[in-house]
């Protein structure tokens, strides 16, 4: 009797679980979702959540991935505004916006939403390059290529075409850029053009720049040597004048001269120590011996 009451219990348990299952529903953090009735979208929700409905085939669930998904486009050439073909890969980030909008335009198919969505990427790609020239995409010059101003209008016009079929276009980059075969050369001898030009233009600045350090240099050597000039005349001058006084007082006394001119050799020759052997009549270490010595040996001065 105990066993058949508790099978009776456990029954109930599984037919409320049974009958809960098919009126309730749950919605995940990374979900959304479009309640259909009969077939048509009636109720979409964004939320994550336990929500409820009517059971099949009255009602029917279709959840979708939020998240942002990528979609990466074909490398295919485009002409851009100066008449030149080009190579263009572009990468989206995309997500669903409106799932309703996405259920009725797709029946919740991703597939098919990322078909819809390339086409879009390709025209607004096309629309983009078609307004810039090559020198944009490819350049020796950093300073003129323009990859950011381009990535922001292929991303406008993307976001505004996803827009009327519940998607929403997050990001748009350019992956890859190339050149086919038959303008690549081309494309090479203008750059090396480019580059010529660039380093005549160099060459001639550091030319001129070479010639204007030079000619700088030229003139301060030119001061250095005329104050060294003038310096040397003055000090020469100032020397002529004092030989001149020492002169006049030397012929005064023609022996005292010649005495002071030997004390200073003598002072010179002495001033370190040293050994000579020398006849001490050589001047002017004469002077250190008197043959006589009833004579002075400093002259008289009168």
């Amino acid at each position: 009797m105990k066993t058949s009451r508790i099978n009776l219990v456990i029954g109930a348990l599984l037919l409320a679980l049974f009958l809960l299952l098919l009126f309730l529903f749950q919605v995940r953090q990374t979900e959304v979702a479009v309640v259909t009735t009969f077939g048509k979208a009636t109720r979409p929700i964004v939320e994550p959540g336990l929500y409820t409905k009517w059971p099949w085939p009255v009602q029917k669930v279709t959840k979708l991935d939020k998240r942002m998904q990528t979609l990466e486009g074909k490398f295919e050439e485009t002409l851009t505004a100066d008449g030149r073909n080009l190579l263009v890969m572009v990468f989206a980030g995309w997500r669903i916006a409106d799932p309703a909008l996405f259920y009725s335009r797709f029946n919740g198919s991703i597939p098919e939403a990322e078909r819809s969505l390339e086409n879009i990427l390709r025209t607004a790609k096309r629309a983009a390059v078609s307004r810039h020239p090559l020198g944009h995409f490819i350049s020796a010059t950093a300073g003129d290529l323009k990859f950011d101003d381009i990535e922001k209008e292929i991303l406008s016009a993307a976001q505004n075409d996803a827009k009327s079929q519940g998607l929403e276009v997050q990001l748009a980059r350019i992956k890859r850029v190339g050149l086919p075969e038959s303008v690549t050369e081309k494309v090479f001898d203008r750059m090396r053009a480019e580059r010529s030009k660039e380093v005549e233009r160099l060459r001639a600045e550091g030319q001129e720049e070479a010639i204007k350090i030079k000619s700088a240099a030229d003139l301060e050597r030119d001061r250095l040597l005329a104050d060294a000039d003038a310096q040397a005349t003055r000090i020469r001058g100032e020397g002529d004048a004092q030989a001149a006084k020492a002169f006049a007082v030397f012929q005064q006394n023609p022996d005292l001269a010649a005495f002071i001119l030997k004390l200073n050799s003598l002072e010179a020759t002495l001033k370190e120590r040293a050994t000579l052997i020398l006849d001490p009549r050589t001047p002017p270490f004469d002077l250190l011996v008197n043959p006589d010595s009833s004579k002075p040996a400093i002259p008289s001065t009168k």
